[in-house]
């Protein structure tokens, strides 16, 4: 049965939920302006599958975001901060055992890293959705930057930022079924939020490419904020990484059985 809570790190209340499932644990971290309950109504994580595979699911909402509680400082949100929030949830949920880590965007580069900075602390981890890096990044950097100066003039427009985003293609027929929800961000922390994703980046590729654990590279195609070009590179300089890349909505569904299965197999 799930049980939830929060455990403070450097200042923030860190809400979780807690899956249950014997075994190893595997961290799950969401999305910019995202949370784990949006990701699991969206069919990003299965509890279900991943306890059938002998994992033990903790999905986690990253500061500011969700039930976590968080502060209006750019800095709080920079990927590498994440990062540090991330291993610290390692050390309290597995202290003397390896983990797997799940992400998606936000937490995709949140995974990396923690990577770079404790190997040690990971078994194998699936990086779904990997965002604009190095060369694309600087267009993304500029939508944060704007985004933050129109939620800073009205707040109120937090509510609607997500439906004026353009949608891929590969998404289009499932958001006319369902509309993207609001940030699950507070308007008065979201400029903040979006400043720190803009001062970020993945690891310098030199950093990777020491990483010698089990990946599972998870990309969608038509989305220029998180290009399979980002996948591509990620495959070249991590030694241990498979890649699939998904032409379809439907085939993103495949990603929770993709992932348990990567796990199960992996210890």
């Amino acid at each position: 049965m799930a049980e939830s809570g929060t455990i403070t790190i450097d200042g923030a209340a860190l809400a979780y939920t807690d899956h249950g499932g014997e075994g190893p644990v595997v961290f799950h971290a969401h999305g910019l302006s995202s949370c784990s309950a949006d990701e699991q109504a969206a069919g990003l994580i299965d509890p279900a599958a991943l306890r059938a595979a002998g994992l033990r699911l903790i999905a986690y909402d990253a500061r500011g975001h969700g039930g976590s509680s968080g502060r209006a400082a750019p800095a709080d949100y920079t990927w590498d901060n994440l990062a540090d929030d991330l291993l610290a949830l390692a050390d309290v949920f597995s202290p003397r055992v390896p983990v797997h880590a799940m992400g998606v965007s936000m937490g995709t580069a949140t995974i990396l890293h923690a990577l770079t900075r404790r190997p040690e602390r990971f078994r194998s981890v699936v990086l779904g959705a990997p965002p604009t890096a190095w060369a694309t990044r600087a267009a993304q950097v500029a939508v944060y930057g704007e985004l933050a100066a129109t939620v800073e003039a009205d707040p109120a427009a937090a509510a609607s930022m997500m439906e004026s985003m353009p949608v891929p293609e590969i998404f289009a027929d499932v958001q006319n079924q369902a509309p993207t929800p609001a940030p699950a961000v507070d308007p008065a922390l979201l400029p903040a939020v979006l400043r720190g994703a803009g001062a970020s980046d993945l690891p310098e590729p030199d950093a990777l490419t020491g990483l010698t654990l089990p990946v599972l590279l998870l990309a969608w195609d038509t989305d220029p904020g998180h290009p399979v070009s980002t996948t591509e590179r990620l495959a070249e300089l991590l030694p241990g990484a498979d890649a699939h890349v998904s032409r379809t909505a439907a085939d993103v569904g495949t990603w929770p059985g993709r992932a348990a299965e990567f796990f199960a197999t992996r210890g």
